[in-house]
């Protein structure tokens, strides 16, 4: 892929084993520095093919990742990342976390999830898949809007 935005890194000496300690240490540099996040370290571990998936969207291809990453950071202030937990099968890797953002007119909204990893046999990120309620832990910072809903999911879903 020449006209890719990553050269893409294929000697694994270039790249730690993705496991839990990896994994800690790629996500905290990511997050949890002052002012916005900073991918560019951990891009080199994402697969050419990496199919990402959250609960807005669907993004395919490592160009795409880059770009979804990129307008995450221009549309917050700062954003942190705290790991509450973190377990691993095989190629699995699902971790915990709490990730704070802070945009520019609004307070900080933490938002509650998690993210499944799909580690490739040659040690790329394959998969990643990010379960998370977006509008209910936004919701929840709106005075009496947060009850409300919260009372219709239940209602409408039991």
């Amino acid at each position: 892929m020449p006209d890719s935005k990553l050269n893409t890194i294929n000697d694994l000496s270039e790249r730690k084993q993705l496991n839990i300690e990896t994994i800690k240490e790629l996500w905290s540099k990511t997050y949890n520095t002052d002012g916005k996040p900073d991918w560019s370290h951990i891009f080199k571990y994402y697969h050419k093919n990496i199919v990402f998936q959250d609960t807005i969207q669907r993004i395919e291809g490592i160009d795409n990742f880059i770009d979804m990453c990129n307008r995450l950071t221009k549309r917050t202030k700062q954003l942190n990342m705290e790991i509450v937990s973190i377990v691993q099968n095989d190629n699995t890797i699902i971790f915990e976390w709490i990730m704070t953002m802070m945009f520019k007119k609004y307070p900080s909204t933490p938002l509650y999830g998690c993210t499944k990893l799909l580690i490739s046999q040659d040690n790329y990120i394959l998969e990643q898949r990010d379960y998370y309620d977006l509008w209910g832990d936004i919701f929840n910072n709106i005075p009496r809007f947060g009850k409300m809903y919260r009372r219709f999911l239940i209602k409408k879903f039991g």
